[in-house]
């Protein structure tokens, strides 16, 4: 027999009451014990409090160190993750890469740069307002993907830069409920930069299982004049071969796919950002005549109201990178694309490609001189 959904999921279900208890892990109650909030006599904030002590905001954050991971959560009971708030400082957003376990086990299920699981991919804050993931000023990121466990979940964050990175989070879930039959979160991260020639964009591939499709984020840098988002998505499933190139589904357009039309492209506005609350364009980053010499992009598309089932697995997921050439032909780009892929599975892990590195997560900026400049750090 199916379960039904979970009543407290939907605001006319959150009068029922159910056996579960809700518990929160932050600096400031490190396992979510019940009383156990408060207690801190030493933590990032000692100083500011001592004139009043014990209680008053002693440990609010915590310092990752350099080269190091740092434990956010450790929980060894059934239940679900239902909100994760946190933030750190913008320099950090592609050098963290944060992880999550399932069930004990040794590989993770979510693999991904911080800033990008948060659809804020290119260290430049972007409001986004959406059911999922949402992003407020200047850095709040909050999660509200549900992620459920039979056993117990571990979240880790790890700094593969050589600066200390303080953090503050607070990740809410509940104890108890049945989830035997709920599928395991996951969300892999892949970056082509540049992309091959004539070759699509990979964002999923060989993953087996039931399960389905639940969201993408695209962080976009475009290497050449001209629009840059004809090419279509490609979603090949269950017995479906992409050698053979034919996909059970399969996009219009990159523009489509993120629920905009014709080019994103507002008449006497250009590019014009948006964010709702299952798709979205929240970041358009434009030239700046100097050291900001590309444009890029930030997109989300939500699959919650329109989830994607496979029963089998998803060979391959893919998207094109298309622009125009002359005679009203095509141009295959080579263009920065690193995407997210958000979907559940019925099993805590699956074929997930390399780990981020700090060069492959890192992003140039252009924010500043170079150290050719008089107004730069002096040449080596």
């Amino acid at each position: 027999m199916t379960r039904p959904a979970i009543p407290s999921r939907t605001p006319a279900g959150l009068a029922a009451l159910r056996p579960v208890r809700t518990r929160s892990i932050s600096p400031e109650n490190v396992d979510g014990s019940p009383g156990g909030g408060g207690r801190a006599t030493e933590g990032t904030g000692a100083r500011e409090a001592r004139d009043l002590g014990q209680g008053w905001k002693v440990s609010p954050s915590v310092d990752v160190k350099a080269g190091e991971t740092f434990t956010l959560a450790d929980i060894d009971s059934a239940g679900v993750i239902t909100h994760v708030w946190i933030t750190t400082h913008t320099d950090h957003w592609r050098q963290l890469v944060l992880r999550a376990y399932w069930d004990g086990a040794e590989e993770p299920a979510v693999e991904v740069p911080y800033g990008d699981f948060f659809a804020n991919g290119w260290g430049v804050f972007a409001q986004v307002d959406s059911q999922m993931v949402s992003a407020n000023p200047h850095g709040g990121f909050n999660s509200y993907w549900p992620m459920p466990f039979r056993e117990g979940a571990r979240l880790t964050l790890e700094n593969t830069s050589d600066q200390d990175a303080r953090v503050y989070y607070q990740v809410t879930y509940e104890l108890g409920g049945d989830h035997s039959e709920d599928a395991y979160f996951h969300a892999q991260w892949r970056r082509s930069n540049p992309l091959d020639e004539a070759a699509p964009h990979v964002l999923l591939e060989g993953v087996e299982g039931q399960g389905q499709y639940v969201g993408t984020y695209l962080a976009w840098g475009v290497n050449s004049n001209g629009w840059w988002g004809e090419g279509e998505i490609k979603f090949y499933m269950d017995d479906d071969d992409p050698e053979a190139g034919f996909p059970t589904i399969v996009g219009t357009g990159t523009e489509d796919y993120f629920g905009g039309a014709w080019n994103f492209d507002v008449p006497g506005q250009g590019y014009t950002a948006f964010s709702t609350p299952y798709l979205g364009m929240p970041q358009v980053i434009r030239p700046d005549g100097l050291y900001v010499a590309q444009q890029r992009f930030g997109m989300y598309r939500w699959h919650v109201a329109d989830p994607i089932h496979f029963t089998t697995g998803l060979p391959r997921v893919d998207i094109q990178a298309l622009g125009w050439k002359s005679a009203g032909r095509y141009l295959p780009l080579r263009d920065d694309i690193a995407s997210t892929a958000l979907f559940y599975l019925d099993r805590p892990a699956t074929t997930r490609p390399a780990p981020p590195s700090y060069d492959a997560m890192e992003i140039h900026l252009g924010t500043g001189p170079g150290p050719h400049s008089p107004v730069g750090p002096a040449r080596a």
